[in-house]
Order: structure tokens, then C-alpha cells, then sequence
């Protein structure tokens, strides 16, 4: 679809379709501004959570804080509450330096629970073939490839605990000064995010493994 033109019919819809042929997880790579049809979006998502099934989602590539009403979808529902089988993925550089959140990432401290690598990331192009791509679209899928990981050597996890894992495992970087997205601003790079982290697989593996015995 053409960039923000995800209907919301086709989202819920689609959701559901996944849900339905056996997904474990969905990655959601995709957003926009806006959401009319938001109320079934949320029933979709709280379909997949009901179902057991892990919601990952880019946080968007404008260079902007997010908040409940301007990024969709989102784990906040319209009525009251939040997904708890939600993640929201922000897009990291390749160095532990100033530019180590991408200058195109969306953040917020508590709207984007961690942050994967989305610069010069090699992937597939139609045509059967790659080149490299940069977008929060890239970080969502890591987070994503890292939770089927999980899943593969410990398939009794839930999506909270697999969530958990994630956030509590991944390599800390809070108190490193790195540029404001968008801005000629440094910060902490735990103000952009709940964890002030990057999801690191290692350490998610040594975590369940602890959890398991």
C-alpha cells in the first residue's frame, strides 16, 4: 500500500487473518497519523492477545515524540487500557555514539518500549532481490526474528513473558548522550524509550534459559 494508506478495515482484518492460520507473532511494519476505524483495529488486537499471540510494531520514521493520538496503531485501546502482548520498536544506529538513535526514528519514554538496529539494514527488494534499507520497518522485524527465537527453544512462553524478556534483557545504553531524531539536540538515549535499550538476542536467550529451571 501506498506510505499511511493502511486502512484500518484492512489492519483489523489482517490481524485476524494471522491470528487464524497460526501465527505466533505478528510484526507490523507500517503506521500513520491518523485512525478512523480505530475501534476495530482494537478488537483485532485484543483478539490476538486473547489468542496468545506476540504484537510488534515500528514506531515510525518521522523523526517525532509519539503519543496515543498521533501514531497508529498503537497498544492503547480507545475506551480505556492497553495491550499487554504489544511492543513498539524505535530504529538504532550501527555505533555506540551520538548517532546511535536514527536521526529518522520516532521515540517517546513511554510510548516505545526498546530500540533495534533500522540503519543500512540488508534485506529482500521485489524481484527476488537486496539492497540495503533504513527504516523503524527494519527494527520491528529484528525484534521480531529475535522474539521467534525465543519462542523456538522455549515455545511455552507467553507474549507478556516473552515482552518481558525482551525489555529486561536488552544492552542498556540510558545514560549514553545521543542526538534528539529530528533535532541538533543531545539527550539521554533512555529518554527515548522505556528501556533506554537494544534488543540484544544473547542475552534474551541467557534470560529465558534462567527462567526455564
Amino acid at each position: 500500500v501506498p506510505n499511511g494508506d493502511e486502512r484500518d478495515k484492512d489492519i483489523a482484518n489482517s490481524i485476524r487473518y494471522a491470528v487464524d492460520n497460526g501465527a505466533d507473532i505478528i510484526n507490523m511494519s507500517f503506521g500513520k497519523s491518523y485512525s478512523p476505524g480505530k475501534k476495530y483495529v482494537d478488537k483485532a488486537v485484543k483478539y490476538a492477545e486473547r489468542k496468545g499471540v506476540l504484537l510488534i510494531h515500528a514506531a515510525g520514521n518521522s523523526s517525532k515524540e509519539i503519543t496515543p493520538d498521533n501514531n497508529f496503531p498503537n497498544k492503547y485501546f480507545a475506551k480505556r487500557g492497553s495491550s499487554d502482548a504489544w511492543i513498539e520498536v524505535g530504529a538504532s544506529g550501527s555505533m555506540e555514539d551520538e548517532n546511535l538513535a536514527a536521526s529518522f526514528s520516532n521515540f517517546s519514554k513511554e510510548g516505545v518500549d526498546l530500540f533495534a538496529p533500522g540503519v543500512d539494514i540488508y534485506s529482500t527488494i521485489p524481484g527476488s532481490l537486496y539492497e540495503n534499507n533504513s527504516g523503524t520497518s527494519m527494527a520491528s522485524p529484528t525484534v521480531a526474528g529475535v522474539a521467534a527465537l525465543l519462542l523456538a527453544y522455549y515455545p511455552d512462553l507467553k507474549p507478556e513473558e516473552v515482552k518481558t524478556i525482551l525489555k529486561s534483557s536488552v544492552y542498556n545504553m540510558s545514560d549514553d548522550k545521543v542526538m534528539l531524531p529530528g533535532q541538533e539536540e543531545l539527550v539521554n538515549f533512555g529518554d527515548l524509550s522505556q528501556t533506554g535499550g537494544v534488543v540484544n538476542a544473547f542475552q534474551a536467550i541467557q534470560m529465558a534459559e534462567s527462567m526455564a529451571k
